[in-house]
């Protein structure tokens, strides 16, 4: 049975869709996993060990940490994850956009390049915005858990939008991205009202209605509730300990929105930056030529006093230490949430995983944002916390995919992994962190790339062709022309991977 409630607590608002449907029990151990939306299918793929997992997301996070390798980073609780667990020094997604990178994650497929990907894939069937799933579509991840015994709980961005629905305020339940995959679908609002204006949130209940009005970055005083992470946080906590005194076992998805736009942080955060001197911005100029390259409309839209990162060197210093006061901010939510996980009954048993749904530019190609196929755009972090993790605290430097997550997380709980997906597990990398990866494709707008060990093809439309070099001048020189042989033999491997793309 569903049904809908607004659930109203003391500083904020929770969205909550619960969904009822009859359990198999399984044991108690925990998977703490961070990150987590899906599909419905009626059909139990295999049997789970009961092992709960907790997954947290974050917007926009570059693997600018300093786990691994930005000593100017403040974020010690990542950090503690990564010495805990399997950190990936090579993680990349695919897709340099929100939705369709959560779309993967949350399907184990390649999907719609757009940010209303989970509103629209219907068994490889493309309809309109807003549309709901198919009941005999392929599960997604959450439903998969949810058909093997688990209650399955979202908190916040994990899906595109915070809560998962859309409308004009992402309230409404007539639009939803995964129907029936989530017992409890939340999402804290507080002073923001809606999921949207939490979105783009600023202090203390400050909504964005006209982008240049609102500026781009801030620095408040106060709680950690100031902006809306904290309210998400909270509520995490919450689920935590309601969860973990369960006899099912538990996939929990938190989803922090910072560092995404627009970079707001309580002030304290920005205090770990006020001295500390940053690196050079490597490459900062335009490429030459045709490229991914843009003009950062997403940044630029907000209101910046008329100044450009582009052309002011001391604007783009600051814009730089906004960010990672908001990466900091976000970093203090995830110790919490770990705090609370290893206070709870379900601490010995916990599988933890943290991941950032994709890279963000600083500069670098001159781009201050994300939507581009260059290295800052698709490469984040990722994290796994598990038992299985053999050398803890060891990176490895194996070249994975966000497609892989969710067969990691059927293998890691003895869960079948469906034959659908199509990444591969990386648990012989937890094993090993010497175990090799494999070469890792992505989309947006009409342009496809693949990464290997060594190179970037970037098949634009028009047969517009770029191919670079990580051996040696990286992605600031396209060296297509030259290498005719390599494009042909990179093009069709590249075309082969998406095949699968709109047909499952």
């Amino acid at each position: 049975m569903f049904n809908n409630s607004t659930q109203y607590k003391p500083s904020q608002m929770i969205h909550n869709r619960r969904y009822e449907f009859p359990w198999n029990l399984f044991g108690t151990r925990l998977v703490l996993f961070l990150l987590a939306a899906t599909l419905p299918c009626p059909t139990m793929l295999g049997q789970s060990t009961g092992t709960n997992v907790l997954l947290i997301c974050v917007d926009d996070l570059r693997p600018e940490l300093n786990s691994f390798g930005a000593t100017h980073i403040h974020s010690p609780n990542i950090d503690d994850l990564a010495k805990a667990g399997r950190a990936f020094a090579r993680h990349y997604v695919n897709a340099p956009s929100c939705g369709p990178s959560r779309y993967t994650l949350l399907t184990g497929l390649y999907g719609p390049g757009d940010n209303n990907a989970l509103f629209k894939r219907t068994r490889g069937v493309l309809s309109s915005v807003h549309s709901r799933y198919s009941p005999v579509g392929l599960p997604s991840m959450p439903d998969l858990f949810k058909n093997n015994g688990y209650r399955t709980v979202s908190v916040g961005k994990v899906s595109h939008h915070p809560g998962g629905m859309g409308g004009e305020g992402w309230d409404d339940e007539k639009y939803t991205e995964i129907p029936g995959a989530w017992d409890e679908h939340l999402m804290p609002t507080g002073p923001w009202q809606h999921p949207r204006g939490a979105m783009h949130g600023l202090a203390n209940g400050e909504i964005r209605s006209d982008d240049k009005k609102m500026a781009v970055m801030q620095s408040t005083p106060g709680p950690d509730t100031t902006y809306p992470d904290g309210l998400i946080t909270n509520e995490a906590i919450e689920q935590i300990e309601k969860l973990s005194e369960q006899e099912k076992p538990f996939f929990l998805a938190v989803g922090l929105i910072r560092p995404h736009l627009p970079f707001g942080a309580p002030k304290k955060y920005m205090s770990h930056y006020s001295d500390v001197e940053l690196p050079s911005i490597p490459h900062p100029e335009k490429p030459e030529g045709k490229t991914t390259w843009h003009k950062s409309g997403e940044f630029m839209r907000y209101f910046r006093d008329g100044k450009d990162p582009r052309e002011d060197a001391q604007y783009a210093d600051q814009v730089r230490r906004h960010y990672a006061a908001c990466v900091s901010y976000a970093d203090a939510q995830v110790g919490r949430i770990v705090k609370s996980l290893r206070a709870s009954p379900a601490a010995e048993n916990t599988i933890i995983v943290l991941w950032g749904d994709h890279g963000w530019h600083l500069g670098e190609h001159s781009v201050w944002g994300k939507h581009t196929l260059f290295e800052e755009s698709l490469h984040s972090p990722l994290i796994i916390v598990s038992p299985k993790v053999n050398q803890p605290g060891k990176q490895t430097q194996a070249m994975v995919s966000t497609a892989d997550i969710f067969p990691t997380l059927c293998e890691l709980t003895e869960i079948e992994i469906p034959d659908f997906t199509v990444g591969q597990s990386l648990v012989p990398q937890l094993k090993d962190p010497d175990a090799p990866g494999h070469d890792v494709v992505a989309y947006h707008r009409g342009r496809t790339t693949l990464r290997t060990e060594t190179h970037r093809l970037i098949l634009g439309e028009n047969g517009h062709l770029e191919l670079y070099d990580h051996t040696a001048a990286g992605e600031t020189k396209n060296i297509a022309d030259a290498n005719p042989q390599m494009v042909e033999e990179l093009s069709a491997q590249l075309t082969k991977a998406l095949e699968s793309r709109w047909t499952k």
